[in-house]
């Protein structure tokens, strides 16, 4: 790819040389140890305690929801502590290491030629920088003018049943979502305003159009599409399996189930759309993605966090979750009236999770009551109903050594002091 004449003068958002680099270059266990601090530190003051959160009076809580952002998303692999300070103690052209950063994550992935990967602030920042680098190309009074998209495409086209809380950072570039449920209904949404086809995967159950045929239909009618799998790893072949579906971008969270920084997200797709991405995004200046910042830290994190997913044993970390909940089924099956059974999610969070259900009659506890009485434990256990089901829903891959224990015990005290 050739760098563009107009982005070699000085000047533009404060990095010109940077954005004419970036044009010419862009092409063993879930273990769960508790992280501490580097050896060689010595703190004083806030954190000498080794527990910050009990210095600041905010409770830890025992996590059986998943990888929830709410909750601080995932605990990061022990080894990114060490890489990223690493990575703290230089100055670096920011641009430049994202798309070092890039490339390496693309090898590592194997993606098809043409592909490359941008290290965004969580998923959600993914999705808008995507997006607005479709928008605007590489044009910089575009790029400074959103989110008025005067002399832009403007409409993107989604499913129904794909709205959700997560599409405000579509609608944050000025966009307007054109909702359509058929295969007529998009054919007929299609006009010379449409920028991008958007797809939600973890609602590709409820739409009529799936995740294989939204790639291919976006092609037909000669237009981008995006894919937003933010929590859908494992399996760790989602990585790379919707760019190889067709998809031209693809957006995943950082600081789940890979493990890596909880502000760290990654934007998979076509070399030209990740670069104009990145002149959307954080370090630019007059960008609506400036607000974005994700530090060189959490970059290198990133694909550090990736080189060890890639390399873990998930058949094994699979068996080690189920086991947790085998151990907490066997427990509280011993209360009379109350049952258990297994499921996996389809997608997002797709791991074991352990179904527990009692006979109310016999159990005086509602599910609700029973989440915020676990809520209020010493530990507090956060753990909810959920996935459609009724009584209580968790899964074991966020818990730590031990911990399952705990909730085992409690849940068993909790159904006891409620029966009959």
């Amino acid at each position: 790819m050739q760098p563009s004449s107009k982005w070699n003068r000085r000047g533009f958002l404060g990095s010109g040389a940077a954005i004419a680099g970036l044009l010419a270059t862009v092409g063993k266990s879930f273990g769960w140890a508790r992280a501490s601090s580097p050896a060689s530190a010595t703190v004083s003051g806030l954190g000498q305690s080794g527990n910050v959160y009990d210095e600041l009076g905010v409770a830890t809580v025992i996590n059986c929801e998943g990888t929830m952002t709410m909750l601080g998303g995932s605990l990061p692999h022990p080894e990114l502590e060490a890489v990223m300070l690493q990575a703290g103690r230089h100055f670096v052209s920011m641009p430049e290491l994202e798309v070092a950063a890039g490339k390496r994550i693309a090898q590592m992935l194997k993606l098809p030629d043409g592909f490359t990967a941008l290290v965004t602030s969580g998923a959600a920042a993914a999705i808008q920088s995507g997006l607005a680098g479709i928008l605007t190309g590489d044009n910089e009074a575009l790029i400074r003018q959103l989110p008025d998209l005067t002399g832009m495409k403007s409409e993107v086209i989604i499913q129904k049943s794909h709205r959700n809380p997560f599409d405000h950072q579509l609608r944050t570039t000025g966009v307007r979502l054109v909702e359509i449920e058929t295969r007529e209904q998009l054919r007929r949404a299609v006009n010379e305003r449409t920028a991008m086809m958007h797809f939600t995967n973890f609602a590709n159950a409820d739409g009529q159009i799936k995740v294989d045929e939204w790639p291919k239909l976006a092609k037909q009618y000669n237009l981008p599409c995006m894919n937003d799998a933010a929590a859908d790893t494992p399996p760790v072949s989602h990585l790379w399996d919707y760019t190889v579906m067709g998809y031209d971008l693809v957006t995943f969270s950082g600081g789940k189930a890979i493990r890596g920084p909880q502000c760290a997200g990654l934007l998979i797709g076509r070399t030209d759309l990740v670069a104009n991405a990145l002149l959307n995004n954080s370090p630019h200046e007059d960008t609506i993605g400036r607000s974005q910042k994700v530090g060189k830290e959490e970059i290198v994190g990133m694909v550090k966090a990736l080189e060890l997913y890639l390399n873990e044993d998930h058949d094994a970390l699979s068996r080690e979750w189920q086991m947790r909940l085998d151990s907490i089924a066997s427990q509280v099956k011993k209360v009379p009236g109350v049952s258990t059974s297994f499921f996996t999610p389809d997608i997002a969070n797709h791991v074991p999770h352990l179904h527990i259900t009692w006979d109310e009659t016999r159990v005086h506890v509602t599910p609700k009551e029973a989440s915020k009485w676990l809520r209020g434990t010493k530990p507090s256990i956060v753990i909810g109903s959920g996935e459609g089901r009724p009584g209580l829903t968790m899964s074991s891959f966020m818990l730590q050594p031990g911990e399952d224990t705990i909730v085992s015990e409690q849940l068993v005290k909790l159904f006891r002091d409620h029966a009959a």
